[in-house]
């Protein structure tokens, strides 16, 4: 009986492609996406009777609509879809087909369209959360490219199937690479195996209130404190160690890794949370970072000069994108000259992140490293802060790139043996956790 129950159990948890379980644990269907919305009809009663409106009412609705905004899958019951991947999916084509029309548009278009990828950039940053937008824009824009350059550029003759080849190739490879930059950016874990036994304490604890727990106090002892335990408990935490504990992970942090409050975990070596890849840049996917930039800027190179020079073959590859006259003659190629513009843009922005991670190799020092040192006035600068160089990891030239190409083959994720920690359950570490 009981293993009947267990069966029809699960066969009433198990959810068909298109139904799911909503943020209030109930059972849903994607068809009735529209019905019975409580806070939406609330709060169209009272705009309409003139009443005001609470105070969360507004975040309400959109909690619920984001709740019901999810597309079939087979397995699991339908998938929560992200509103931030939406915008980039119909605002980049609008507006590059809105530039092409004339060239004062395409001025007005693509010149605001960086400040608005900007200014949305820095009240996320501001807000510390995460948001698939700039990966969405990242990702439309390459292959929105790529469909434009097969269906306008290719049928004009000018392109052999070589260069359409390469540049499929560059495509495909980019994308590989940031895959495998998305997989591990090297998280610090707790190293379960310091944890060498549990002890239970019945009495007292000196400083812990006895009732706690009952008078049940849990003490995690690691084998590097084995050793005279007894002696070590009473004593207070070094320094150090309570300046590279994270009360949030609950791990001690080596030197160089840091918290990232948008992923909400320690990265070992961490260099920046990047907004386009939507994950952190740490020990173990910073090579296939920096992989992943040269493949995108040389396959947006030569795509660039492929579109150049079909559609103002008179022109010298440097000047044509400057001046290209009668190019606004025919929609199509005015399409492809402002794509051209679109991704000289993003190129010129991603290939400035390419030469200050560059510059950051060569010195050995991260970018958080590098923006904490500019703060506090302990680094030298130069050129306006693009060369930063604080002293302390750098082994020279050399010895730096020796390092950056072979630490991920030392990459280890859990955390250092605390010597001098005792773990207390329900203790709360004071220690300031260091952000991105």
């Amino acid at each position: 009986m009981k293993k009947r129950a267990k069966k029809v159990l699960q066969e009433e948890e198990t959810l068909c492609c298109c139904e799911y379980v909503n943020r209030l644990g109930e059972r849903s269907h994607v068809a009735a996406c529209c019905c019975d919305c409580e806070d939406l009809d609330d709060a169209c009663d009272r705009f309409l009777k003139r009443e005001p409106q609470k105070s969360d009412s507004w975040s309400q609705v959109t909690d619920v609509v984001t709740d019901r905004i999810r597309v079939p899958w087979l397995w699991g019951g339908a998938r929560k879809v992200d509103l931030s991947v939406i915008p980039p999916l119909i605002l980049l084509p609008v507006l590059l087909h809105l530039a092409a029309l004339h060239f004062l548009l395409g001025m007005v278009v693509l010149t605001a369209l960086p400040g608005l990828v900007l200014w949305y950039y820095f009240f996320t940053h501001r807000k510390k959360g995460r948001t698939l937008f700039f990966l969405s824009l990242a990702l439309f824009s390459l292959g929105y490219m790529y469909y434009l350059f097969i269906t306008e550029v290719l049928p004009s003759g000018d392109v052999s199937q070589v260069q359409v080849a390469v540049v499929t190739a560059g495509v495909i490879l980019t994308l590989v690479a940031l895959v495998h930059t998305k997989r591990e950016p090297g998280i610090v874990r707790p190293n379960q195996e310091s944890v060498h036994s549990t002890v239970t304490y019945y009495t007292p604890l000196a400083d812990r209130d006895p009732a706690l727990n009952g008078g049940r106090q849990d003490v995690t002892m690691t084998v590097a404190n084995r050793a005279g335990s007894s002696e070590q408990a009473g004593e207070e935490l070094k320094e150090s160690s309570r300046r590279n504990w994270c009360p949030v992970c609950r791990v001690v942090r080596p030197p160089r890794a840091g918290h990232c409050r948008i992923c909400g975990v320690c990265v070992l070596r961490l260099d920046h949370h990047c907004v386009w890849i939507n994950s952190c840049v740490g020990q173990a996917n910073h090579r296939s970072f920096l992989l992943t930039l040269v493949l995108f800027l040389l396959t947006s190179l030569y795509g660039i000069s492929l579109v150049l020079q079909s559609v103002c073959p008179k022109q010298h590859l440097f000047t044509a994108l400057l001046y290209c006259p009668e190019v606004y003659n025919q929609y199509s190629t005015a399409l492809c000259f402002t794509c051209a513009w679109y991704s000289s843009i993003v190129t010129g922005g991603l290939l400035h992140l390419l030469v200050v991670q560059v510059i950051n190799v060569s010195y050995n020092v991260t970018e958080r490293e590098a923006r904490v040192a500019l703060r506090d006035k302990t680094a030298r600068s130069a050129y306006w802060g693009l060369v930063v160089d604080t002293g302390v990891y750098s082994r020279g030239f050399r010895g730096n790139w020796a390092e950056f190409m072979t630490m991920g083959e030392k990459l280890s994720p859990s955390s250092p043996v605390p010597t001098d920690l005792v773990a207390l359950p329900g203790v709360g570490i004071q220690g300031k956790c260091e952000n991105e």
